[in-house]
């Protein structure tokens, strides 16, 4: 397995402040946990973590992200002046990036699906999480962690993982540079967070949908141990789904998990 060259990572980078500074890690439990903890003692804006191997990689609501070398897996600190309720949609931002990226890079039909994946042939490629510390309704900081399975064989992987999980090297069938994707996604990110501090959240979320394939599908939503189904009609303006229920009813859901439900 070929390591991630250190000095590619910002040979011709093009942005003004992502990922001037990085720290490089070969291994690490957690690049949120590092960055946060960098975060906390003062790190600037735009400073990023980046492992080959994370030892306990960490997704949504408390589950683990396996993380073994030939991924991509990076943490970027953030310091927005914007509401707390409002960090949520970075993780629009963040997924909206990843998904132009693959497409620009690889030809690969990314798509976004609520709340922070991106899917290739409707299997998970990759995943967002961010954190955020806050002081009296005053945000501090937010760090969004970012996942990419890129060479890796997902062969390798738990079964349950296999069915639900693909890579970018899986779809090719090739394996591809690791620091150029990086680059790519970092420009992209910054472009796009850039955009969402100077005009707000509608530019993002409606090229987002764009990327959302699952719009308007039969779903199940997964939320507070409960089930529903019914059809994802819309992702609100505050980062909701609006799912109609089969009795014609409208919910929306802050939080939870899709699964796309074949008729």
């Amino acid at each position: 397995m070929a390591k991630i060259d250190a000095d590619k990572l910002q040979e011709g980078l093009n942005t003004k402040n992502f990922g001037k500074k990085i720290v490089f890690l070969r291994e690490v439990a957690s690049t949120n946990n590092f960055a946060k903890k960098l975060a906390n003692y003062g790190a600037d804006e735009g400073t990023v973590v980046l492992a080959e191997n994370q030892s306990a990689g960490k997704g949504r609501l408390g589950r683990v992200w396996l993380s073994p070398r030939g991924g991509l897996y990076f943490s970027i600190i953030l310091k927005p002046k914007i509401k707390i309720s409002d960090a949520v949609k970075l993780v629009f931002v963040a997924s909206l990036a990843a998904a132009e990226s693959i497409r620009n890079l690889y030809g690969l039909k990314a798509e976004t699906k609520w709340p922070n994946d991106v899917l290739v042939d409707g299997k998970k490629v990759c995943g967002i999480l961010a954190e955020m510390s806050s002081m009296d309704e005053h945000l501090k900081f937010v760090v969004l962690g970012v996942g990419v399975n890129v060479n890796l064989n997902i062969k390798k992987f738990p079964k349950e993982l296999q069915e639900s999980a693909t890579s970018l090297q899986d779809m090719l069938g090739r394996k591809v540079e690791i620091e150029k994707l990086f680059k790519k996604l970092l420009e992209r990110l910054e472009r796009l967070y850039t955009l969402f501090l100077k005009n707000g959240f509608t530019q993002i979320l409606e090229k987002w949908k764009k990327f959302a394939s699952f719009l308007g599908c039969q779903v199940e939503v997964l939320s507070d141990s409960q089930k529903w189904s019914g059809t994802a009609l819309d992702v609100e303006e505050d980062g909701s789904l609006s799912l109609k229920l089969e009795n014609g009813t409208v919910k929306r859901f802050l939080s939870g998990d899709i699964t796309l439900r074949l008729r």
